[in-house]
């Protein structure tokens, strides 16, 4: 694994993954997935970060405000920063690994319901990769280059595995991993490089637990180690010049979906959330952990600030998904006070934005319609109720939506 630099070097861009590497392990699709998904996080979630410091003070200044613009959703404003960083700097890779994550953070927005941007991202992508390689061939051992270089392959790793390509997403792992391995080695106490150092150390550990046939695809590799991994990411989070947020949002992902321990994700989440007003994703974060903890009034406030703010269309990812995510927390904090008709209005809405969103059913209108029939229960209108049971059991059965369903046919809710 740890190989001569010149070894290292000629796998970055002169060795392909062959197909059958992936077929050979004799696993499914989904599997692949989550193989790619252990080695892609190593730098699919580093939006800015390491060894920029040879900048003068302008660009460093110009790079930070971009990168919060980013955080804040302010693509334009972040996409100008950017490209003053790249006239200040035309032979540096951040304004270039910048630009792109500018068009990342779009499509991420704007998840799979349009591939517009696809073409634009692979070719800011391509143009960071060769400003790196320019700067490795003069110097193999040139740090930004090879952080920058690993940055924009783990992303478009990420991208090629959100878009169903996984030969090509493995290919540019197996290449992110190895970027990981220079840098740590070239700078190992970097507080930045600790942020893909913490993120293998704990995907590498906590993977394999949960999809134990992974330990044997994964024998080739260094085992991870989930408390070093957590340690690595809260010491970045705390002082890393530029990976210091990213961490945070690797860590508050780690607490509320790995973990289960809202209580720590939602001081990540506040902290962010404070930070980067205008970001729905950190928003709606504090609200899903204020749901888990039980702060029935704060969650209630939280997510019809939401909503609010996607009626009014604000910036920073407050549409139509989000706005139904709101429009049902709101629904469940109104249920909860006893409010039932005002509680339907919401549920409706959020119905009704599943018929606007999805092209199947989705775990949000089954959830949606099973919480209108336990309203009907409450109202005494049985009959009602029994329809909306029967009508998630024509549904595909998600997260034993059918045994919830068939429970209140054979007896209503609340009794």
């Amino acid at each position: 694994m740890y190989s001569s630099n010149n070894i290292v070097l000629s796998k970055y861009s002169r060795q392909p993954l062959n197909a059958n590497f992936i077929v050979n392990l004799g696993i499914n699709r989904m599997l692949h997935f989550s193989i790619i998904t252990v080695v892609c996080l190593l730098f699919a979630l580093i939006p800015a970060s390491a060894q920029w410091t040879i900048m003068r003070t302008d660009a460093d200044i110009l790079v930070k405000k971009g990168a919060r613009q980013i955080y804040n959703l302010q693509f334009d404003s972040a996409s100008a920063n950017f490209s003053k960083v790249r006239e200040l700097y035309p032979d540096h890779p951040a304004g270039y690994f910048l630009d792109a994550m500018v068009v990342w953070w779009k499509i991420t927005t704007t998840g799979s319901r349009t591939k517009q941007l696809d073409d634009t991202f692979i070719e800011k992508i391509g143009k960071t990769i060769e400003v790196c390689d320019r700067l490795i061939d003069k110097n193999r051992f040139d740090v930004p280059a090879l952080f920058f270089k690993g940055g924009a392959v783990g992303y478009r790793g990420r991208f090629y595995a959100s878009r169903e390509q996984y030969l090509k997403a493995a290919d540019d792992g197996r290449i992110g991993f190895d970027l990981l391995m220079e840098c740590q080695k070239l700078a190992p106490q970097n507080h930045d490089v600790m942020l893909g150092a913490g993120l293998y150390n704990y995907f590498a550990a906590v993977l394999p637990e949960q999809y134990p046939i992974l330990k044997a695809a994964m024998f080739f590799l260094p085992s991870g180690d989930k408390k070093l991994g957590i340690l690595q990411l809260v010491t970045a989070g705390r002082l890393a010049q530029y990976a210091s947020t990213e961490a945070k949002v690797v860590l508050l992902q780690i607490y509320y979906q790995f973990e289960k321990n809202p209580t720590e994700a939602i001081k990540i989440a506040q902290d962010l959330f404070t930070m980067y007003p205008d970001n729905a994703y950190f928003q709606r974060y504090l609200g899903r952990c204020q749901v888990q903890l039980g702060y029935n009034f704060d969650y209630e406030a939280t997510w019809r600030d939401i909503v609010r703010k996607c009626i009014d269309k604000k910036n920073g990812s407050y549409d139509l998904l989000t706005a139904r995510e709101g429009l049902y927390y709101v629904g469940v904090g109104l249920m909860n006070r006893n409010q039932l008709d005002s509680a339907l209005r919401y549920f409706y809405k959020c119905d009704e934005g599943g018929r606007h969103l999805d092209e199947d059913v989705s775990g949000f209108t089954v959830k949606v319609n099973i919480k209108i029939g336990n309203i009907y229960d409450l109202q005494g209108k049985r009959e009602l109720a029994i329809m909306q049971y029967k009508k998630v059991l024509q549904w595909d059965d998600r997260q034993n939506s059918h045994s919830e369903a068939k429970g209140f046919i054979d007896r209503p809710y609340g009794k």
